[in-house]
């Protein structure tokens, strides 16, 4: 027994030794000191997100501009708006920008462009590059809050080098969202202010949420009105179960073109569930007259007593 104990152990010493190493992914979320500590590291690529014009007046040192939407978009015009576009396309793209398979990526927003932050971890995520990938937690606004130095120095970077590892499986397309809307191990989530989720079409043709969905505002997940900083996991975690997403859930995101559901997508990740994102949302399920939506008008408030 003893021989046959210390075979098994050895076995199982040999079999450690020879699995492969998987790194553990880089935090979601970044601070303003994080950042502080580590912008002379070799393979960080910071990416501003935002008006070129904005950009220009001040960035946060060594940061290089991503022209968004066009840079990690079909071209506007040909089918539905802000889609993923081809590989191809996207490695030259973050190529340009400086960005390798060993870069240490962080992005953050110049203003308010919370979203479309979300919507380029996103990208970066279906590229194979999200788990070296973070947010600058509150942006440039929370940088410069901070008594960081902000400049008008443009970096040229030297091109990078990807090998693309592309994910299809976080972009959900909409045969596959029909196919789930009846699913109870999948929750849809709205990432569209209450108005639009109630029935508002706004500038669609048809109004109202997809069937089951819940509502998750991508504002709700913010500290106020006037901050773009993330909640706390904690708070997080309890909008999401309020909202009615189960732990273990796989979690669908989608809002009006797939740029407030990349944000709620991003949040998802963050709080530990399989997620994915209908790139065609509203913009795309509107418009196809066989396939349903709900409305869910506020409730009219009780008469006061007489």
């Amino acid at each position: 027994m003893k021989r046959l104990f210390c075979g098994l152990f050895l076995v199982f010493v040999a079999l450690i030794a020879t699995a492969p190493i998987v790194a553990a992914r880089e935090p979601f979320l970044v601070t303003p000191a994080w950042l502080a500590e580590h912008a002379g590291d070799k393979d960080l690529v910071l990416l501003h997100i935002g008006t070129r014009a904005e950009y220009d007046a001040a960035h946060i040192p060594g940061a290089v501009f991503l022209d968004y939407p066009a840079g990690i978009s079909t071209p506007r015009g040909q089918g539905l708006t802000l889609q993923i576009p081809p590989v191809e396309q996207l490695k030259e793209t973050f190529e340009s920008l400086g960005i390798s398979d060993n870069s240490r990526i962080i992005i953050y927003f110049g203003k308010d462009w919370v979203t479309p932050s979300g919507r380029v971890f996103l990208t970066l995520d279906y590229l194979g590059l999200g788990d070296r990938t973070s947010l600058l937690n509150g942006g440039q606004p929370a940088w410069v809050a901070e008594n960081h130095p902000v400049t008008t120095d443009v970096k040229q970077p030297a091109r990078g080098s990807i090998t693309p590892k592309p994910n299809p499986g976080i972009i959900a397309d909409v045969e596959w969202v029909s196919a789930h809307l009846n699913d109870p191990a999948v929750t849809i989530v709205d990432a569209r202010v209450p108005q639009f989720y109630n029935g508002d079409p706004g500038s669609f043709s048809r109004g109202g949420h997809l069937p089951g969905a819940v509502s998750i505002p991508f504002p709700s997940l913010l500290e106020s009105e006037t901050s773009d900083k993330l909640k706390d996991p904690a708070a997080l975690t309890e909008i999401f179960r309020a909202a009615g997403v189960k732990p273990g859930a796989e979690v669908v995101t989608y809002c009006h073109i797939g740029q407030q559901a990349s944000f709620v997508y991003f949040v998802a990740r963050m709080l530990g569930f399989n997620a994915r994102m209908y790139d065609g949302s509203m913009n795309e399920w509107s418009q196809r007259a066989d396939l349903p939506l709900e409305s869910s008008k506020p409730a009219a408030p009780a008469p006061k007593p007489q």
